[in-house]
């Protein structure tokens, strides 16, 4: 199956969310939340990532998570992954309770695809405090793709992991599981990088973004926000309009893409330090805001 029949798939199994220029959405993915480990990139953006959610919670933001969110090929089950990061869980479960929580699998967490899967380990976890089972996610689904769809122009935007237009991380993900797990994880302690990773690969990014716009130049001009390859991408009104939220494993920040009145913007949270040496979490504007109705889809 090619990249085009894998994305034009996921694009007609999308949920569709309706929206309106008063609506709020946060999109976030690459978190690869991991077990708190030498190996859990994104232990060292926690906090950061923790500040940034409390702010789009009081803020009444949706939160749409587009893929590996949980850093599944590393780690053996979620409940490590719980453990090591339950407070982000707990928030996380507030946005589900006020059905706000819109989540995606990508290559990492494509075991999110099993129903019973989802419904085993993330329905309930144990608190050994009391000794009782907990509600966490229940009911929850993930989707491979979402659609926000405009309440009054119909204006609608692709949203998706991206991995769909990466061949291996699509089709033999379980191979790549299996060999980040006894392979690159163990060598990731000398710095020696996955190279079937397009995140560290940067051929291999070019070639899958080049696959996923020739996909938006067939779908007419399809708004598409997509994760996958880390890169951030914002593109100007008149180009493609192929948009990257970039991930939460950079470097002491994280990118996102925010919704809000009508605009789209690309944003980053990062560690900041004021004139007297305390440190605070600061959120910058990167690209935009631009309005979506500039995107305009060609007749």
């Amino acid at each position: 199956m090619s990249s085009t029949r894998r994305l034009n798939r996921a694009y007609q199994k999308a949920k569709t969310i309706s929206f309106n220029d008063d609506s709020k959405f946060i999109f976030f993915s690459d978190c690869h939340r991991g077990d708190n480990s030498f190996a859990d990139d994104f232990a060292n953006n926690r906090n950061i990532y923790f500040h940034a959610l409390n702010h789009y919670y009081r803020e009444g933001f949706h939160y749409c998570e587009l893929g590996d969110g949980d850093e599944l090929w590393e780690n053996l089950s979620f409940e490590a992954i719980f453990e090591a990061h339950k407070n982000v869980y707990q928030l996380l479960r507030r946005y589900h309770l006020e059905k706000r929580l819109h989540m995606v699998w990508g290559n990492h967490d494509m075991i999110y695809q099993n129903q019973e899967y989802v419904d085993k380990h993330l329905t309930q976890y144990f608190e050994p405090i009391d000794g009782k089972d907990k509600q966490l996610f229940e009911g929850i689904t993930y989707h491979e793709a979402l659609i926000l769809k405009h309440e009054k122009t119909g204006q609608t935007l692709f949203c998706v992991h991206g991995h769909q237009a990466d061949w291996w991380n699509y089709v033999c993900w379980r191979i790549g599981r299996f060999l980040v797990r006894v392979l690159w994880k163990p060598l990731q302690v000398w710095g020696i990088a996955d190279p079937t990773s397009p995140a560290k690969n940067y051929k291999e990014l070019i070639r899958i973004e080049k696959r996923i716009k020739r996909w938006i130049l067939k779908k007419n001009l399809q708004i598409t926000l997509v994760g996958h390859t880390h890169r951030p991408r914002f593109p100007e009104p008149g180009q493609i309009p192929f948009f990257n939220d970039g991930s939460c494993v950079h470097p002491r920040s994280i990118t996102g893409i925010e919704i809000e009145k009508g605009q789209i913007s690309l944003i980053k949270w990062h560690i900041d330090t004021k004139e007297d040496g305390t440190l605070q979490i600061v959120r910058v504007l990167l690209e935009g805001p631009q309005k979506l109705a500039n995107y305009i889809l060609k007749q």
